[in-house]
């Protein structure tokens, strides 16, 4: 039985030492919409804001033992995943989720990092596809990684990104939101395709500003919604503005 009773959002993810993505960026999300986290390490990464220098990951054990530890000892009501990075913390991974399925998990499929340095072994993809995506509420993949999981190139617009989104669900059978960042034009359109249901399109314009770890953020802003009651579509739209309101504050 858990020990503390307020809700938590479990992160399963990597560290960046530059703060700009990963944990960081997770638990501060999870803090602004007023719950708490409770964290498994999968990877310590010695990072700029440029390029990715160095990767130690967990070994898979350790992320399983840290997943249960956090459940036994908190409230979790969400679980978001980023970065797994082998098909060892992938497969012990899953078999916690296995245990929990009453928990909703959010799965930002983390292949690279920014600076486009691989964050995930080769192999661990079709893993990912294959044991740990179908035990998701939500998959949360970019363009590119649209592309790497379905096999194909990267979508050149909305119809066909919309067309491999449908893909993939049908693949893993799980909701996923393809996340429009990647693409062009005045408004960044993200598409959620849920199974047997019609995609929704969730589009605000498009900002000038970059800033890393907003996929980080996104993923980690519907899981806290999810924890907090509201439903998949109602998650989404409130992440999105979560998102923009961030790109668009002046700095």
């Amino acid at each position: 039985m858990a020990m503390n009773p307020q809700s938590h959002v479990l992160v399963i993810a990597g560290s960046d030492s530059s703060g700009g993505a990963g944990i960081t960026r997770d638990v501060e999300t999870i803090a602004a919409l007023g719950l708490r986290s409770c964290v498994a390490v999968t990877a310590v990464t010695a990072q700029t804001h440029q390029s990715v220098e160095w990767i130690e990951h967990m070994p898979p054990a350790l992320v399983a033992a840290q997943m249960r530890a956090a459940i036994a000892a908190n409230c979790v009501k969400a679980i978001k995943i980023g970065m797994l990075g082998t098909t060892g913390a992938i497969a012990d991974a899953a078999m916690v989720l296995r245990d929990h399925p009453d928990i909703p998990v959010v799965l930002d499929p983390v292949l690279a990092a920014s600076s486009g340095r691989a964050l995930i072994v080769e192999d661990a993809v079709a893993a990912l596809r294959r044991d740990l995506m179908p035990l998701c509420r939500l998959v949360t993949p970019n363009m590119p990684e649209l592309a790497v999981l379905t096999g194909s190139a990267s979508p050149p617009d909305e119809a066909s990104a919309c067309c491999k989104g449908e893909e993939l669900v049908r693949t893993v059978w799980t909701a996923v939101l393809v996340k429009g960042g990647h693409a062009c034009g005045s408004e960044a359109v993200d598409l959620l395709l849920q199974p047997h249901r019609p995609a929704l399109r969730y589009a605000s314009p498009r900002l000038p500003r970059q800033m890393r770890g907003t996929g980080c953020m996104l993923s980690t802003a519907i899981a806290a919604s999810l924890a907090l009651g509201a439903s998949l579509e109602e998650s989404v739209r409130a992440a999105k503005r979560y998102v923009f309101d961030a790109l668009a504050e002046p700095k």
